[in-house]
């Protein structure tokens, strides 16, 4: 289901980066690359109601007898303001587009800092906490660094990779597609996946495919850790705000120790100059994944809601 008519395409970047840096957002949802990323996953469409675009998808996290409901990201202003009687003119006028779909409504990935903006708007609006969907938030250059005690553990681990592999560290390029795509299937296949993920496993491949494809034009930064000349580890992010990366993909083959420390290390040297801060996304609720971003100690959660008009 798709609630809107205009499909996240290469050729929107211009008119959906007028919106995204109109505000200063600052969670990994509300960014071009994590919206043009997951676009066909969370069949994300978009269109301007009123003064605001409204963006909506679908979660997979979610479902009540194997049905997927939408949702509506947050509206975005190109302003960099909002006006409490517009806003809640565009959240009534899409709220009734639901209705007409028969779909419930509801906004999710309400950063923290817009609660008060909706809630002058619409002061009927529920809030409720969305610990999940919280985005783990660190200082670039601690992670390019791993100074302290706070981070010597995960300096132990990067020394013994150093001390017993030999690596490079390059730059991602559109023409290490198939490579990568092939060091992903490899990566899968080592994985115990049910078979009811296993499709939402092929439409993350296919995602990662089309982001190779099109690195630049898409405003992505990546990089790869070579062994031996084979790809082992993957990162790659985008641009948020000015002084942030979003980090959406990071993966590395466990066999080497340290391996995981080391391209999020060697990610962050490459782009401490471009950006304070790095945003790695949420946890999804999985405990272990939860630990391990709680290990990099991150600077700030940002927190965020889900609204509901009871």
């Amino acid at each position: 289901m798709y609630m809107f008519d205009n499909r996240i395409t290469i050729e929107d970047r211009k008119t959906l980066d007028e919106y995204l840096d109109g505000y200063g957002y600052r969670t990994s949802g509300l960014s071009f690359s994590s919206l043009y990323m997951w676009r066909d996953i969370n069949r994300f469409s978009w269109d301007i109601i009123g003064d605001y675009m409204c963006m909506c998808g679908i979660s997979h996290l979610e479902l009540e007898d194997g049905i997927i409901l939408p949702f509506m990201l947050p509206p975005l202003t190109k302003t960099g303001g909002y006006d409490s009687g517009s806003l809640r003119e565009t959240i009534f006028r899409a709220k009734e587009l639901f209705e007409k779909a028969g779909q419930p409504f509801s906004l999710r990935l309400i950063p923290v800092h817009m609660l008060d903006i909706i809630k002058d708007a619409v002061p009927e609006m529920k809030f409720i906490d969305d610990r999940p969907n919280y985005d783990y938030i660190y200082l670039t250059q601690e992670l390019a660094e791993f100074r302290g005690r706070a981070f010597h553990r995960k300096k132990n681990h990067l020394n013994y990779f150093k001390k017993n592999f030999e690596y490079e560290y390059v730059d991602m390029t559109s023409d290490m597609t198939d490579e990568i795509m092939q060091f992903i299937a490899d990566f899968n296949r080592k994985k115990e996946i049910p078979p009811h993920e296993m499709e939402m496993l092929k439409m993350e491949e296919a995602a990662m495919r089309d982001v190779l494809e099109n690195l630049e034009p898409a405003g992505y930064r990546g990089g790869v850790i070579l062994i031996d000349g084979k790809i082992e580890s993957i990162a790659i992010g985008g641009r948020l705000g000015d002084d942030t990366i979003v980090e959406h993909v990071e993966k590395a083959n466990v066999e080497y120790r340290g391996l995981y420390q080391l391209i999020l290390n060697e990610f962050c040297k490459h782009i401490a100059s471009d950006a304070k801060y790095l945003n790695r996304e949420e946890d999804m609720d999985i405990a272990n994944l939860r630990k391990a971003k709680l290990s990099y100690n991150p600077v700030e959660l940002m927190e965020k809601y889900i609204g509901v008009i009871e």
